[in-house]
């Protein structure tokens, strides 16, 4: 996700910094964002021109203090762990300008716990981007209990420059999109977990029958099942409500390292660094009840 939000604020002009410890990872995000850009150019969507304009917005920096030196706004976007956000949001908030705002792109963890760590609640907001980020256009605009009306406006604004849609929700477990989306794809691994039918048919009566794009499973492959799992954790402690809680198949898939397209396994097989699915995985009854 990071790499496509660096992506879209540089092709809308915003001077980006883009800030990992791992010096891999840096250089394997901006060979993303020169590929998908130029994927851009070839459907002439943008111009070279842009193109080249937009990398230049981007500086590479592993250093966090000295990179948020002049900030006005941060996006963490790491992974979905509470204990790593909240280190990391102790660290913005020591390093950032007392004026700048500290969004994050969690896709399910409280703004407002995240908040408690820091000195300015006020200026915390939540900004979850839709993967992928240059394509889809839907932002949630999460408030903190202690948001401020300036700081929700504020990325509002920002938001809409980006050529987004920025939707305003309150801070609970999921929010929107994940208080729907995942119980949807933890229902549709049940379907597959009791034997109502395979990975293929399941995702397949859901794109024809329900004229989704892509089916249940291979979007919790595009998303990261460790992913899925650890959002479905949040909304089961966050609401008390086991309706909430995770496909035994899906937790025995994450534990045995089947995350999906970053693992290149999961619901189905990928060819080694793209997205392109080799095979659907056939569950024996071995496989659903291990």
């Amino acid at each position: 996700m990071g790499n496509g939000i660096a992506h879209t604020f540089a092709q809308f002009g915003h001077s980006v910094k883009l800030i990992d410890i791992n010096p891999d990872s840096l250089d394997q995000a901006m060979k993303t964002i020169d590929k998908n850009l130029q994927r851009q150019v070839d459907k002439g969507l943008i111009t070279a021109d842009l193109k080249a304009t937009a990398i230049s917005n981007i500086t590479i920096i592993q250093d966090l203090q000295s990179g948020l030196a002049q900030v006005d706004l941060v996006v963490e976007a790491a992974t979905e762990n509470l204990e790593l956000k909240l280190k990391i949001f102790k660290d913005l908030d020591a390093f950032a300008p007392a004026a700048a705002i500290l969004a994050s792109n969690t896709s399910s963890i409280s703004i407002t716990t995240i908040a408690s760590v820091t000195s300015r609640p006020e200026k915390v907001i939540g900004m979850h981007f839709m993967n992928p980020v240059p394509l889809m256009k839907l932002v949630e605009v999460i408030r903190g209990y202690g948001t401020s009306d300036e700081t929700t406006q504020a990325v509002i604004e920002l938001s809409k420059g980006l050529g987004k849609i920025p939707v305003e929700v309150t801070d609970y477990p999921g929010f929107v999109a994940n208080r729907i989306l995942m119980p949807m794809i933890n229902e549709a691994i049940y379907s597959l977990y009791e034997g109502v039918a395979g990975v293929e048919e399941i995702d397949t009566v859901m794109k024809l029958g329900m004229a989704h794009p892509m089916g249940p499973l291979q979007l919790a492959d595009f998303i990261g099942l460790d992913v899925c799992l650890s959002i479905l954790k949040v909304l089961q402690e966050g609401f008390g409500n086991p309706k909430y809680a995770p496909c035994p198949l899906l937790v025995n898939m994450v534990m045995a390292g089947k995350k999906g397209i970053k693992s290149g396994e999961g619901f189905y097989a990928y060819t080694p660094g793209t997205k392109d699915i080799k095979v659907s995985h056939k569950f024996s009854k071995t496989d659903l009840l291990s």
